[in-house]
């Protein structure tokens, strides 16, 4: 998962390294060949698979097969328009099928465990680990133990919901003022927001690991932020 201050800004990185034996997996796409072996009817937005994600073909590939009109959302499996209600809904239910998937497919959410047992978490992602995870080891010292996962993707995968099961109180570190990551777990999850602690910092600045480790001695409630730069008046 990516955030507004990793977008916007620039970060030094590890020197990249291509390695040229590297073959991207483009998912399901169907050669000249699968085309030409197949007996039925290609459908772009068909589910052969019952998994949601269709087999899609590039053009060109083959004389004959495979073409389709790329449309909306008003369209049957075969990707022939149509304002037939059940071809909608059979799509729109398709997408549910497909968002499931998905789930076992993006990157799974890291996590750090806490020096001893505790039924407290924390949640962070983007650029405010540096910070999260310096201010677990600031708490760590002071006897306070959180067992920390970071949040790599979306939509959750079972990880995620095991990781708020399993504990009793959990801070959702966030640099933007709205709480948008812990509303996602909330609705996505099915949680009770009570359990989930949002600790948003909005002031502008990154967030740092002091700002982080007060909010949480304080128990989650932030206070209006400071400027670190006051105006001057003329």
């Amino acid at each position: 998962m990516n955030d507004l201050d990793l977008g916007m800004n620039e970060h030094f990185s590890e020197p990249l390294e291509w390695d040229d034996a590297t073959c991207y997996n483009r998912g399901k796409v169907l050669s000249e060949a699968d085309l030409e072996d197949m007996k039925e009817r290609y459908g772009r937005y068909l589910d052969v698979d019952n998994d949601g994600i269709c087999y899609r073909t590039y053009p060109g590939t083959h004389p004959t097969k495979g073409a389709f009109f790329t449309r909306g959302t008003s369209r049957d499996p075969y990707a022939v328009y149509t304002e037939n209600s059940d071809a909608y809904v059979d799509n729109m239910e398709r997408l549910l099928v497909k968002w499931e998937t998905a789930k076992g497919y993006v990157p799974k959410p890291e996590f750090r465990p806490a020096g001893k047992a505790t039924t407290d978490g924390i949640i962070y992602f983007g650029t405010t680990m540096a910070s999260a995870e310096e201010a677990l080891d600031i708490l760590n010292e002071q006897g306070v133990h959180l067992d920390a996962m970071r949040i790599r993707s979306f939509p959750f995968n079972a990880d995620v919901e095991a990781f708020l099961e399993n504990h009793d109180q959990v801070y959702v570190v966030e640099q933007n003022r709205d709480g948008q990551l812990r509303t996602l777990l909330i609705n996505e999850c099915e949680i009770a927001p009570d359990k989930l602690k949002a600790l948003c910092c909005f002031d502008g600045m990154p967030v740092t690991a002091r700002w982080i480790v007060d909010h949480v001695l304080g128990g989650g409630k932030a206070a209006r932020p400071v400027p670190a730069i006051k105006e001057v008046k003329a």
